[in-house]
Formats: C-alpha cells, sequence, structure tokens
C-alpha cells in the first residue's frame, strides 16, 4: 500500500495524469494502426529491428530497392507476393513503418516528461516506481513486438497468432495501467489525502472475462479466423461449426484453430457483457460516467463485431473494432478503479 502523506508544494498530481492521459491516446491510436497492419498483411515488410537507425524511412530509389530485396527473401513473398512491384511494397512498408514510428513516439512521449517531472520533484511520493514499471512495461512491448516479427521471417508466411496475442494484451495491460494510474492522481489532485484505488474481487472477475475476449479477439486477427463466416448468429449454416481441421486435440483446437477460435470468441462475448453489464450497475451509483462509458462501448463494440464479420472483415469496420475494444478497456478500468475507490 502507499504511504498517504500531505503533498509537498512542488507535486504536481493532476499535471501528471492529464500527461498520463495524452499517452493513453497516443497507446490507443497504436492500437488501431496495429490492427490496420495486421489486416493489410503489412507487418512483415520491415525484416530488421533498428531502434535508432530505423527511425528514418528510406530516402533513396538505392535503399527502398534494398528494403525491397531484403522483404522478397523471407517465404511471405515468395510464397504469397510474387511479383510484387515496388509501388506495392512502399504501401505495405507504410503501415509497419508507421506503426514502428508511432512506438517509438510513445517511448519519447512516456520518458522525456517522465524525467522533466523527476527532476522538479513534482511525482507524488509513492508514484515514481509504479511510473518507472509503466515505462519498462512500454519496452517490454518494443521486444515483444519485434519477437512477434521474427516468427515470421523465416518459415512462416505470417507472424505467430499467439505471439499477436501477447503483443496486444502487454499493449492493452500497459494502456489500463497508465488509466488506473492517471485517475489515483487526478483523486489525488483534489484531496491530497486520497488514497490509491484497490482492485475489487468484483473488478478482477470483470477484467478477467474480458480479458479472456481480448485475447480470443487477437486469435482472431492473427488467424484471420473472422474470414471463416460471414453469417450471424449462424456459422455457415450451423451453431457450431465444428473444427477446420477434423481430430485435433481440444486445447490445440482451442488456440489454433479459426473455426474454434473464431466460434470462442464470438459467444464468449456474452460472457464478457454480462460482467460488464454486472460492472457498471455496481458502479453506477458512485460514477454515472463510468457506468455509461461501460454500457455505450461494449453495446457498440458487439454490433461493430457482428458487422465485421458480415462484412467480410471490411477493413474500416475491423479497424473501428479495434479501437472500440480500446476503449472497452479504458472504460471498465474506470470502473474498476471508482468501486475501488468507493470502498
Amino acid at each position: 500500500m502507499l504511504q498517504i502523506t500531505p503533498l509537498p508544494a512542488s507535486a504536481r498530481p493532476r499535471q501528471i495524469a492529464w500527461w498520463l492521459f495524452a499517452v493513453a491516446a497516443l497507446i490507443v491510436l497504436m492500437v488501431v494502426v496495429g490492427g490496420v497492419t495486421r489486416l493489410t498483411e503489412s507487418g512483415l515488410s520491415i525484416t530488421e529491428w533498428k531502434p535508432i537507425s530505423g527511425t528514418l524511412p528510406p530516402l533513396s530509389d538505392a535503399a527502398w530497392q534494398a528494403e525491397f530485396d531484403a522483404y522478397k527473401r523471407i517465404p511471405e513473398y515468395q510464397q504469397l507476393n510474387q511479383g510484387m512491384t515496388l509501388a506495392g511494397f512502399k504501401a505495405i512498408f507504410f503501415w509497419e513503418y508507421f506503426h514502428r514510428l508511432l512506438g517509438r513516439l510513445i517511448g519519447l512521449a512516456f520518458a522525456v516528461p517522465l524525467v522533466w517531472f523527476a527532476v522538479r520533484r513534482a511525482i507524488p511520493r509513492g508514484y515514481g516506481w509504479r511510473l518507472v514499471a509503466l515505462l519498462a512495461l512500454g519496452g517490454m512491448q518494443g521486444a515483444v513486438g519485434w519477437w512477434m516479427v521474427k516468427s515470421g521471417l523465416s518459415v512462416r508466411t505470417d507472424v505467430s497468432h499467439v505471439r499477436l496475442a501477447a503483443h496486444l494484451l502487454v499493449a492493452l495491460f500497459t494502456l489500463g495501467g497508465i488509466v488506473w494510474t492517471a485517475l489515483d492522481l487526478l483523486a489525488l489532485s483534489r484531496n491530497p489525502m486520497a488514497r490509491p484505488a484497490r482492485l475489487r474481487g468484483l473488478a478482477v472477475a470483470v477484467l478477467a472475462a474480458l480479458g479472456v475476449q481480448l485475447l480470443y479477439g487477437a486469435l482472431v486477427a492473427g488467424l484471420n479466423a473472422g474470414l471463416v463466416t460471414d453469417q450471424w448468429p449462424l456459422m455457415n449454416g450451423s451453431v457450431f461449426p465444428g473444427a477446420t481441421v477434423p481430430g485435433r486435440p481440444l486445447l490445440d483446437a482451442l488456440v489454433n484453430d479459426p473455426a474454434i477460435v473464431h466460434f470462442v470468441h464470438r459467444w464468449w462475448a456474452w460472457v464478457a457483457v454480462a460482467a460488464l453489464v454486472v460492472l457498471a450497475r455496481a458502479v453506477r451509483g458512485i460514477d454515472r460516467r463510468a457506468s455509461i462509458a461501460i454500457h455505450s462501448t461494449f453495446g457498440v463494440q458487439i454490433l461493430l463485431g457482428i458487422a465485421t464479420v458480415m462484412s467480410g472483415v471490411w477493413l474500416p469496420l475491423a479497424a473501428l473494432h479495434q479501437l472500440t475494444g480500446a476503449l472497452l478497456v479504458i472504460a471498465t478500468v474506470w470502473g474498476a478503479h471508482a468501486i475501488g475507490r468507493a470502498r
């Protein structure tokens, strides 16, 4: 538990909170760009990880040709994209480059103000370690992203869907931690004796139910499982479609079979919705805005999920589905924080 003491005059909890909300907005944008990168099959267009020199894109025809030649050496090009033009390569390169550039920007947007606030002794006591931990999570996210990309550079024609899920979940966990910390700091700015919110049992259960849904959403994206069917609520004329590859062990199918993964994501959504309704009702008398945010985001998310499937995974709808998923995480964390402070 954080030790609560009167705030020193130099502490700036409100300013730090709004800085964290700005970083959270960048992470939401990052999640959307990452989703578009996946949906456009752009994630393997940059075959090396150069954290410093990779900040600049190719600036000459020779540099572009070198990047294209490197891409031609991986299985995705050799088995799926033979004959791609340089112009086509530049189109997929853009999304992966933008995704990586945004990651660098988020790192700077977190690290530089953190140092500035620390030097000015503006960080309230007990919060420094939490902010450093969030920065470390951001660094780990970059490493997990490269670990994901590496999985598609030698044998596979795409990245591992399991590693993609890990990459997304680390991003959303970091997003949740940043929002929770910002809410704690806002409460502290209003009341210098405010204690940090505690994670209650109900919040843990709801976040776990939502976490399973987010995991399966990532697996659906990684396996292109949204293309298994364009029907709802049935899947190719049946409630249960059966495995894409019959005879798979159950645990293997739950992770690796596109039809089964799609089925779980489709129907576990209602378990997550039931949990979110309980949380929204619990928080209604504490913070009505959080309750409305939870109801609104999961309602929109359900409609977008159905529309995405029925459209054959149309890119704008799929990107909006990913955006609303990130906003749902924020709304759920907001509600969980509210009940954690109320008691």
